[in-house]
């Protein structure tokens, strides 16, 4: 089997992931979630509206103001809605996969042991192999 061949298995594997799998679903929550669609949609009209604010030539400093109180308001009600809440965690952990996958094949393409290099950077890593002792 080919590199190309195995990277599409692990491609495969990735999609057939329990952590993959609740990332994708959280989506579709989101998705159906009429009331947390509304608000991104009125999170999205806020951030334009402070944005042609600040794009003037002479800002209004209170309206400005109170249109950034505004988002704010807006992005934590969308974060704090349960949907998002369990997108967000399924993003998080659907991330420290997919880094920890990219971690291992830039360690074996650096000539570390795959079987053997951690899943994920030390904290004493500095990116650089060329100083390194290895990863054990």
């Amino acid at each position: 089997m080919s590199v190309i061949e195995m990277t599409r298995e692990l491609g495969k594997a990735l999609q057939e992931d329990e952590r993959y799998k609740k990332y994708q679903e959280a989506k579709v929550n989101n998705d159906k979630d009429t009331e947390l669609q509304n608000m991104i949609g009125e999170f999205n009209v806020k951030r334009m509206q402070l944005n042609q604010e600040m794009q003037k030539q002479e800002k209004d400093s209170e309206a400005m103001q109170r249109l950034d109180g505004e988002l704010k308001e807006v992005y934590n009600k969308i974060m704090a809605n349960p949907n998002m809440v369990k997108f967000t965690d399924a993003q998080q952990k659907v991330e420290k996969l997919i880094n920890s996958i990219n971690f291992i094949i830039s360690m074996a393409a650096n000539g570390e042991d795959p079987m053997t290099c951690p899943e994920e950077q030390p904290a004493s890593c500095g990116g650089s192999c060329s100083t390194c002792g290895g990863c054990h």
